[in-house]
């Protein structure tokens, strides 16, 4: 099972498999030819609300990564993170994110579901 974490300004790389989008908003002066996303589903993303409380810095990355493991648990989330899961299954997936620190935002808690942990 093989699940990475990349920037969606990052270059595309021959092993990145499927790229998933996992922002709620397009990245900034990005064409969508240029992100080669093969999928962009937006119910996956973190709710308006947990992603401001994140970025304000009211709390804590273990926090927001509980937080928003419950917001993956359920409705059409939870149908959608299932559904990822299985593609994993069939090859290489790259969660590629417009956040300038990958490995403390929610695409790295979402890595980290499908990977098992």
């Amino acid at each position: 099972m093989s699940v990475r974490v990349r920037r969606v300004y990052d270059p595309v790389e021959p092993d990145d498999g499927t790229r998933v989008l996992v922002d709620r908003l397009w990245p900034r002066g990005l064409s969508k030819d240029a992100a080669r996303v093969d999928a962009w589903p937006k119910a996956l993303t973190p709710s308006t609300e947990l992603r401001r409380w994140y970025h304000a810095g009211e709390g804590s990355f273990e926090e927001f990564r509980e937080r928003y493991g419950a917001e993956l648990a359920t409705g059409e989330a939870a149908e959608l993170l299932d559904s990822l899961r299985a593609s994993v299954g069939s090859g290489p997936v790259t969660l590629v994110t417009a956040s300038k620190e990958p490995e403390r935002s929610h695409a790295a808690v979402l890595a980290g579901l499908l990977r098992g942990r």
